[in-house]
């Protein structure tokens, strides 16, 4: 992958992590986990909360459970608008970067934008025939309300080298469970966290 030289790697870099996320009555709950060299789950790296029937969407990341230490953030500049721009900030305050869901584009196949330091990025669904398909059976009268895990991936690729820089990829379990690859070290892991848990918490807005 050619880089440029002028850009730094990001402060903070986790080339790989899984996403795992816990449902409950009045909250989602997502943890993100460290990718061992053999594949196997490492340590726990952040701890996220997405609270719902909020009019601005929020989701907050801590160090762990006991949600002591604020890590990082994601939260929209607009209440209620689909295509709303989402700001990532670090634990005081400072912008990292910033991603957007492409609201036309995501009519047919899910698209995404993905801005951090140096690196301009869209992130679309892998496989337009499961796009077309989970379209679909949402708009079945009968079957559209039975829950299907349609597996889904998301390749995010440099608008200028066409290089990859971060991918989802949903495993086949019963809840929801990413696993996520960051070959571009310009990426923040924080960015990329929040990333990778907005395409599960705000993909059907």
């Amino acid at each position: 992958m050619n880089l440029p030289t002028h850009q730094p790697p990001a402060a903070t870099v986790v080339p790989a992590f899984f996403v795992k996320q816990r449902i409950t009555v009045m909250v989602n709950r997502y943890e993100i986990v460290a990718a061992n060299p053999d594949g196997s789950e490492g340590d726990l790296l952040a701890f996220a909360e997405q609270k719902r029937m909020q009019l601005k969407e929020e989701v907050t990341f801590y160090a762990d459970q006991a949600r002591n230490r604020r890590l990082f953030s994601f939260k929209a500049r607009q209440v209620l608008d689909v295509s709303a721009q989402h700001d990532v900030h670090d634990e005081n305050g400072a912008v990292l970067g910033s991603f957007s869901k492409d609201f036309a584009a995501s009519l047919v196949r899910s698209t995404w934008h993905l801005s951090a330091p140096g690196v301009e990025a869209v992130g679309q669904e892998r496989r337009p025939a499961v796009a077309v398909l989970r379209r679909v059976w949402d708009f079945l009268p009968v079957v559209g309300d039975v829950w299907v895990p349609f597996v889904f991936h998301f390749d995010f690729v440099d608008t200028v080298t066409g290089a990859t820089v971060m991918v989802s990829e949903r495993q086949k379990t019963v809840q929801d469970r990413y696993t996520v690859t960051v070959p571009d070290p310009r990426l923040d892991f924080r960015l990329a966290a929040a990333m990778a848990v907005a395409l599960d918490a705000l993909q059907s807005r």
